[in-house]
């Protein structure tokens, strides 16, 4: 998942009581007579076999095969980095998966271009002097190799701002360079692994509703300025001093975890970091200049090195990182498949998630398990020969982790995107700014609704609403049959970092269910961790079974799901 927390906004918990119903007891009626029983309050009714949702819980819960499903996308396949050759073995496979399971119009749709593509071949890390020390390492995505073999001197570049740089001048040509400060590690007094409870719940109920206009820019502090500024700055200094590699410690994690992502490219510090005009050089970028391989090293392995050379040590590090570019094809790919609707089949609704990931773990918890559960979910309406009204559509995602570029380009191309105008003739810019209009596709008005699944492998609380107080009735009703597996929350906030957002930012229904966290933040998030393992299965069959039943009750209603007001229309 694309990390991006938006503010909490209201959320509302339903809890049901049961139904009265009616028992059954002798009558004082004649023998040949039905008999009539009066109603008993309290008893809990009995469930139709034949109901579409209870059809969907039985095969959803009792004959899953979203576990098959996700250790083979994990395990077989492995790391799928936008691009890469693991990422396009993941999109045929769940494309030819889908078709044998009976999905119609399994194909494959481009998108961009995005880049080159990046496989790592082979890497190992050890410090060799003043003793033999194994290293917990990875290499950072798009990184180039060593070329070999490479066996040099650390320098710790402790350098505490863009001035103090210069004390390394002519110090680190050749040299392994240890660029980040120590970092304390604190023993840990509460479980990594949490789920939801009453209180988490309720706060997401009360959440106050999200604010309407533009969406706010992301603003950095000063303090978050400096340090971007020094970092970039220390990138470039070290490039253009000839250091061979740089070495990273683990931002977060402890006792292994390793969580990392791409290399960076060094480049002049932009005015705006993050601003609507700042475009930054991409590692994945055919047009990336050259630079030194870069790794991240578990934090204490890191910390350690850098006592060492506190102590006055000599310390040399041997790595042989082999890397494989791949720049035939710069395209990015989704994997798109359907069960047609009937009287309503040009209309569509839509499921699915992300299935680039990052590439130190398999993928797993982000985002194996969505597309696990949105796979396992037309599995199971599938397997039922359920028909519905609406085509639904299930979309697998790549791109994502680079700013959801797969999930953007594919609604670009079937529904919309917006434009700003742009002046006749050339002079200053017109003040005040033009206001971006938004312009449909046919397909813009037949589309209902989609459901996203990125948080992990926690079982599904609820949904988030995405401001859209209209679906609230249809959402909360949809619950229901699930209440007892955890289900019941509805939250009017919007949620960010995932495709949903592609969705919604065009006005077209799009949801992100909340989910239990597990150890989602504290071990699997973009780590080493990321693996098979980490998923717990019994969360899986219950997130595939209640989006199999959202899916199928927005597909099967007289009319669309409705839609927030639209500015730019």
């Amino acid at each position: 998942m694309l990390r991006r927390y938006a503010a909490l906004a209201l959320v509302l918990t339903f809890l049901f009581s049961p139904n009265a119903i009616f028992a059954q007891q002798p009558a004082q009626t004649p023998p040949s007579q039905p008999t009539v029983r009066p109603q008993q309050p309290g008893q809990i009714p009995p469930k139709d076999p034949n109901d579409p949702i209870e059809r969907i819980k039985d095969e959803g819960l009792n004959r899953s095969q979203v576990m098959q499903t996700v250790s083979y996308l994990t395990d077989v396949i492995g790391p799928r980095l936008t691009n890469s050759p693991g990422m396009k073995r993941a999109n045929e496979w769940t494309r030819d998966q889908m078709g044998k399971w009976g999905l119609q119009n399994a194909h494959l749709e481009a998108w961009g271009p995005f880049g080159r593509g990046w496989t790592l071949k082979r890497f190992s890390a050890q410090v060799v002097q003043p003793q033999a020390i194994p290293l917990i390492a990875y290499p950072k995505a798009w990184s180039p190799g060593t070329n070999g073999t490479l066996t040099a001197e650390v320098v710790y570049v402790d350098a505490k701002d863009e001035a103090d740089l210069q004390r390394f001048k002519g110090k680190v040509k050749g040299a392994i360079v240890l660029t980040a400060p120590l970092r304390e590690v604190k023993a840990h007094f509460e479980a990594p692994s949490t789920r939801r409870d009453e209180k988490d719940l309720l706060g997401l109920a009360d959440a106050p509703e999200p604010r309407g206009g533009t969406p706010r820019r992301f603003q950095l502090t000063p303090e978050m300025r400096a340090a971007f500024n020094l970092a970039a700055k220390k990138n470039l200094f070290l490039h253009e001093e000839g250091a061979a590699l740089l070495v990273d410690s683990s931002r977060f994690g402890d006792g292994g975890t390793i969580f990392l992502g791409s290399a960076s490219v060094p480049q002049p510090v932009p005015a705006e970091p993050f601003g609507p005009n700042s475009r930054s050089i991409s590692a994945y970028d055919k047009s990336a200049p050259k630079f030194a391989p870069q790794i991240v090293l578990a934090v204490e392995h890191y910390n350690r090195i850098v006592r060492l050379i506190q102590a006055g040590e000599k310390v040399t590090m041997t790595v042989d990182l082999g890397v494989e570019w791949q720049d035939a094809d710069p395209m990015g790919y989704n994997t798109i498949a359907e069960i047609p609707g009937t009287d309503l089949k040009d209309e569509v609704v839509m499921l699915g998630g992300h299935m680039d990931s990052w590439h130190s773990g398999t993928g797993a918890t982000d985002n194996g398990a969505g597309v696990a559960v949105a796979m396992e979910a037309v599995r199971i309406l599938q397997a039922l020969n359920l028909k519905p009204r609406r085509t639904i559509r299930v979309g697998l995602w790549s791109g994502e982790e680079q700013g959801l570029l797969g999930s953007r380009a594919y609604v670009a191309e079937h529904f919309g995107r917006f434009e700003t105008p742009t002046a006749e003739t050339p002079g200053p810019a017109p003040s005040p700014a033009p206001v971006p209009k938004l312009l449909t596709k046919p397909e813009y008005e037949r589309f209902s609704g989609y459901f996203n699944l990125d948080n992990g492998t926690g079982k599904i609380r609820g949904v988030y609403l995405q401001g859209n107080e209209g679906v609230r009735p249809l959402f909360r009703e949809w619950l229901m049959p699930f209440r007892d597996m955890g289900a019941a929350t509805l939250s009017i906030s919007n949620t960010g970092g995932t495709d949903h957002l592609a969705f919604d930012a065009i006005g077209l229904p799009g949801f992100q269910f909340i989910q239990d966290e597990i150890e989602y933040d504290s071990r699997t998030h973009h780590s080493n961790q990321d693996v098979f393992d980490r998923i717990q299965a019994d969360d899986m069959k219950q997130a595939a079974t209640i989006i199999a039943a959202f899916v199928y009750k927005a597909a099967t209603r007289d009319e669309k799901l409705p839609r927030k007001p639209m500015p730019g229309r």
